[in-house]
């Protein structure tokens, strides 16, 4: 039997042969792929033809050549749209340096060519493939971190300084793209100033902030007007810190602080760690990049930052702009209108969501279900048919939420909450139809991992703590405690339960994690082993 034969690699041409475009053209020589190179200085495009022996021809000879399949394209950002539709409508597979446009409507022009083409749509968002900042995102979706509480991201040199763009547009792509992937979300709004110091209308140094529905809070600080390098992402959840230092030698590139903040005497206290290395496999992330465009080519499968994930960094970068513009704060909610704008989100065409509403990624909302203005979902929920939820609600990552649920304006619902079928919100005390009383609306916070069971009610005012545990048919009429069973109508505390949701015995072992506990001042703790 003859062996199989290897799938051809894909032939690719690059467009832009500058500072950055250099390097697309060593890696996709090394690759084995580099068939073409152009750029606007003939001198340039003929001088790194000839050093990797490959031809130098302009750009409708490249969009003419069928044996080129793909095509980079590291030409100046003013040039991004034309050149990526033009290959795009020529049949090429196209991946494109940030920003994938100047335009939203250019962005979102791009996306729809690539779709009706059936081709490729990749934009060079590079920390996506780079191996510390992946590992990162594994912690975050893996839940070491905790809930995300606030990120803060430095991108800072001395120089290149340019005069086509700001240090916002030619610096933060990066940093926002990785925030928003953390995250799971869009903004719900953004602010940003710059400062002008050696060009009157282009700004040396920016700084950006981000709020995000969930509570999560961002910010950004890039200059190209700096004294050193520095290349910094820093990630705080309420279970832990991560560092991600791009400065730093392999080895410590990404660190890990399981600091804690404990609650002694009603203060909190800092408990702290000392910082944990993490493993990370050293590669170059340009190479990764343009391997990862050549299987995408190969493969058909879609790329990890695509065209849509572009469109969302670029319309926050677009209201980033304009608030530098402005001076004010400006709103997200019309550009994450769009309920399948994240990737991944399923909703029923039953379901109905209005405008206004967030919605994470992964998340999915199955029949006759309504959300309602303003409500924010996280990432990676499940909600399920006829359920109504808003407006103005606010349900963390992770939650699971049963068949004929109501989630009224005041509930405000952790990560990773269950929700049991027909489990009941109440909004007011003493309701009366004939009676208007929104304006007495009492909050309902329902902590971390606490599980609801069918058929019980929450009266409104209330708020359940982390990892309590409501009985089935029970009515919660008062505070629960963190960790508390309660069963019974009105309900009452019969016990303790675990993270994992296993009824705890006298030993206060839990059965499944093996976790112990004890009960200090009324409230059940962890017992923490320090190693």
């Amino acid at each position: 039997m003859a062996p199989e034969s290897k799938p051809a690699i894909p032939g690719v041409a690059v467009i832009g042969c500058g500072q950055w475009g250099k390097n697309h053209i060593r890696n996709f020589a090394r690759l084995g792929a580099l068939r073409a190179v152009w750029d606007a200085d003939t001198e340039r495009a003929a001088a790194l033809a000839k050093e990797f022996g490959v031809a130098a021809i302009p750009l409708d000879k490249i969009v003419a050549d069928a044996s080129i399949s793909g095509v980079c394209v590291a030409s100046p950002p003013i040039t991004h749209f034309d050149v990526a539709s033009a290959c795009l409508k020529a049949g090429k597979h196209v991946f494109v340096e940030k920003p994938i446009a100047l335009d939203v409507k250019d962005a979102v022009a791009l996306e729809k060519l690539a779709k009706d083409a059936g081709r490729t749509l990749m934009v060079g968002h590079l920390l996506h493939y780079h191996p510390a900042f992946l590992t990162l995102l594994q912690m975050v979706r893996d839940g070491k971190l905790g809930k995300l509480q606030y990120l803060y991201s430095n991108r800072l040199n001395l120089g290149r300084i340019r005069q086509e763009e700001n240090a916002l547009w030619s610096f933060a792509p990066h940093d926002i793209s990785m925030i928003l992937a953390l995250v799971g979300s869009t903004p719900s709004r953004v602010h940003a100033v710059g400062g002008r110091f050696l060009h009157k209308s282009i700004a040396d140094v920016t700084t950006t902030e981000l709020e995000f529905p969930g509570g999560e809070q961002a910010h950004i600080f890039v200059s190209w007007l700096h004294p050193f390098k520095e290349q910094k992402l820093v990630v705080i959840g309420d279970g832990g810190m991560a560092v991600f230092d791009d400065g730093q030698p392999w080895d410590s590139k990404l660190l890990l602080y399981p600091h804690e903040i404990k609650w002694v005497g009603g203060a909190p206290s800092p408990a702290k760690a000392a910082a944990v290395k993490v493993d990370v496999a050293e590669a170059e992330p340009l190479g990764l990049e343009c391997q990862h465009f050549l299987d995408c080519i190969a493969n058909g499968t879609p790329p990890r930052t695509d065209g849509a994930e572009a469109t969302r960094v670029l319309r926050v970068l677009t209201a980033a702009q304009t608030s530098m513009e402005t001076g004010k704060w400006e709103s997200m909610m019309s550009a994450a209108s769009s309920p399948s704008s994240p990737p991944g989100v399923t909703i029923h065409p039953t379901a109905h969501v209005d405008d206004g509403v967030e919605i994470g990624a992964g998340t999915k909302i199955w029949h006759y279900t309504h959300i309602l203005p303003r409500s924010r979902i996280g990432r990676d929920c499940i909600i399920g048919q006829n359920v109504m939820i808003g407006p103005d609600v606010a349900i963390g990552n992770k939650c699971k939420i049963q068949n004929n649920v109501s989630l009224y304006t005041g509930v405000t619902l952790d990560d990773g909450v269950f929700c049991g079928p027909s489990c009941v919100f109440t909004n007011v005390l003493t309701p009366r139809a004939e009676v208007e009383r929104k304006t007495e609306f009492l909050p309902t916070p329902v902590g971390r991992g606490a599980t609801i069971g069918a058929n019980a009610t929450v009266v409104c005012g209330n708020s359940l703590g982390a990892y309590c545990m409501i009985g089935a048919g029970s009515v919660v009429t008062k505070d629960v405690l963190p960790h508390a069973l309660i069963v019974g109508v009105p309900g009452k505390q019969i016990g303790w339960v675990s993270h994992d949701g296993e009824v705890l015995g006298d030993d206060l072992v839990c059965p499944r994690s093996g976790r112990r506990y004890k009960v200090e001042a009324g409230q059940l703790a962890e017992i923490v082993t320090k190693k």
